[in-house]
């Protein structure tokens, strides 16, 4: 018997020498030298040392591989195998996960973590069925609307020329319930069009206000999230199935690590923008009226069950806010004397 474990052993031990290592190309807009490619490279590092060499994750970052629908098209065709998409990206394969990403849904990232805890297997098994392992959440964080014009109650916003992210159905319902036309660009003609004039007001997170230079075309940001800008890393399931049990335990093991500490370093780094964009001069609108408030909460359910039969089900759309509910009643049962 012990002779019979120990060729065992080196059975194992002679196919991990001659095994031939797998290489997972991997793409993202996020550009080099950020946060989330740091965090990329060192999720890279322990997959290939746990894995002993064996799985190495190749990333090509700053969208040199194209956006989020030229790399889909990619992995379709096995040129690529793995990406870090947005919501935009994530709704081109499953539409039904922006739900998470409805506006005026979540007021803190306790919330956001609640949920996505709550959802994440339901939403990886979907994905799975569309040929794709979702490895771990990679929010962009908290949105916020930034204008050139002092924009607090929901009439103000009338005379803002609110550019839209073209194609963006989320977007596209959220200003229909706000009673506003916007502007549909690609992002990279929003700085152009700040400059010009054909817009004067944008919805992102800190971080990309701060990174796409927008920053300095606008002066003030309504103090209230619009949304919650869900992302997330996947893996074609064809690559994931070349991987042995093992590998793949890593795989995922090492993805809930890496990817989680993206997350709360991303949070932290668009609280450093906007402190940054404070000392230059933005001005942040306070929204404290609890009259207001409810009138932004009726404009976010709106919006939401505008896209009802569109991208997601009613019932998953009172699932997640029943989600939330319940979570804002714990919260207030735990801060009780």
């Amino acid at each position: 018997m012990r002779n019979l474990k120990l060729f065992v052993l080196v059975l194992v031990f002679i196919q991990m020498l001659t095994a031939k290592p797998i290489t997972i190309k991997f793409a993202t807009l996020a550009p080099e030298g950020s946060t989330w490619i740091k965090v990329m490279m060192e999720f890279r590092k322990a997959v290939l040392e746990a894995t002993d060499g064996q799985v190495k994750f190749k990333v090509y970052a700053g969208g040199i591989q194209g956006d989020e629908k030229d790399v889909l098209r990619k992995i379709q065709i096995n040129q690529l195998q793995s990406g870090g998409f947005t919501g935009v990206g994530l709704g081109a394969i499953l539409p039904e996960v922006r739900v998470l990403d409805g506006p005026f849904l979540f007021q803190s990232y306790d919330e956001v973590d609640s949920v996505n805890m709550q959802f994440f297997k339901r939403f990886s098994k979907k994905f799975e069925e569309r040929g794709f392992i979702l490895l771990g959440w990679t929010e962009v964080g908290f949105v916020y609307i930034y204008t050139n014009r002092e924009a607090r109650k929901l009439d103000d916003f009338k005379n803002i020329k609110m550019w839209m992210w073209e194609g963006d159905p989320l977007a596209e319902a959220t200003f229909q319930a706000f009673g506003i036309h916007p502007i549909p660009l690609s992002i990279t003609d929003v700085l152009t069009s700040l400059q010009t004039g054909l817009i004067d007001g944008v919805y992102t997170s800190p971080m990309a206000c701060v990174g796409l230079q927008w920053f300095t075309k606008i002066k003030y940001m309504l103090d209230l999230p619009l949304a919650d800008s869900h992302g997330a890393v996947l893996v074609s399931k064809r690559m994931f199935n070349k991987l042995s049990a093992r590998q793949q335990k890593i795989v995922r093991q090492k993805s809930t690590l890496y990817f989680n500490k993206l997350t709360q370093l991303s949070r932290k780094d668009n609280r450093l923008a906007t402190q940054q964009m404070v000392k230059n001069g933005l001005q942040k609108i306070e929204v404290s009226d609890p009259a207001l408030l409810k009138d932004y909460q009726q404009i976010g359910s709106q919006a939401r069950r505008l896209l009802v039969g569109k991208l997601y089900s009613k019932e998953l759309l009172e699932q997640v806010e029943q989600a939330v509910r319940d979570f804002r009643v714990h919260q207030k049962e735990v801060q009780k004397p």
